[in-house]
């Protein structure tokens, strides 16, 4: 007789990465840089535990201002996430924020 089959690899389950800011407090302008006029948007990469909790936070994009990476940086470190998820587990993961500092017109 045939030796049997190899079983089948297991299912291989891309992880999800709807992850929700949920009603995280938006980061504080900087007064100084609200003086001088600075804006710009920060591109943050957070390392989201699958907890939820940011457990890394870089810089990938820079605003061209520390202040206001450094203000993106301290507020994203505090919020909360929706972690992503492999199947029905969730997992930690890296994603992408984004955050505008735009003074008012």
């Amino acid at each position: 007789p045939a030796p049997p089959a190899p079983p089948a690899p297991a299912a291989i389950v891309g992880a999800r990465f709807d992850a929700d800011y949920l009603h995280n407090p938006k980061p504080v302008y900087p007064s100084a840089s609200r003086r001088l006029g600075e804006q710009g948007r920060v591109l943050l990469r957070v390392y989201v535990s699958a907890e939820g909790r940011a457990e890394k936070v870089e810089v990938k994009t820079s605003s061209g201002f520390q202040r206001l990476d450094q203000a993106a940086e301290d507020a994203v470190s505090r919020w909360r996430f929706v972690p992503a998820k492999r199947g029905d587990q969730a997992v930690a993961a890296w994603v992408q924020v984004p955050i505008t500092f735009q003074l008012d017109s």
